[in-house]
């Protein structure tokens, strides 16, 4: 399975919490265009799957990826949180804030907890699916956290540039790693 961050948007650019397509917005042109060099180095005759999000659908597109969008890539939902700037929920909520970063149960936004995302992930790595998945970095760190018996929080160790490749290989019931955050010339 090769991961595909998606090209930056405005919510990324930002520092929010994720939000539905009308508040992360499109990706960015410029990193679309990047993508479009990344997509003349990926397998042509790979299933390629997608997070609904608008940015990892538009970087689909860039790739030159008939993707289809599945639920299960996601980014975590993030209740009322979503789209709020990370600062302003460290100010208004810090005890909330605080209880989120180190509890992967924790779901003081109303939203879904860090813990199910990896739940979600692992379901859908354990699916059998295989190609290419263009999506966000909480859904790749959890791919890493599941392939590697990590816990999630362990994860966010990872740094996964926008663009950024992540290589899983399925190895005698098992998973390996290939590459992390393997970088498309700019």
């Amino acid at each position: 399975m090769l991961f595909v961050r998606h090209a930056t948007s405005a919510g990324m650019r930002e520092v929010r919490f994720p939000a539905d397509d009308s508040a992360d917005g499109p990706a960015d042109a410029s990193g679309l265009a990047r993508a479009r060099l990344l997509g003349g180095t990926l397998p042509r005759d790979a299933e390629a799957w997608s997070s609904p999000a608008r940015a990892a659908r538009e970087t689909c597109a860039a790739l030159g990826l008939d993707a289809r969008p599945v639920a299960a890539l996601a980014e975590a939902e993030c209740g009322r949180w979503a789209g709020v700037p990370y600062a302003v929920v460290a100010e208004n909520e810090p005890d909330a804030l605080a209880s989120w970063l180190s509890d992967p149960r924790a779901v003081p936004h109303g939203g879904e907890s860090r813990a199910d995302l990896a739940d979600r992930v692992a379901d859908w790595l354990g699916s059998g699916a295989s190609g290419i998945a263009v999506c966000d970095a909480g859904v790749i760190r959890a791919a890493l956290a599941h392939v590697l018996g990590l816990d999630v929080m362990a994860a966010d160790r990872f740094d996964l540039a926008p663009l950024s490749t992540t290589r899983l290989t399925s190895a005698g019931g098992g998973w390996r790693v290939a590459h992390v955050n393997r970088k498309v010339p700019a």
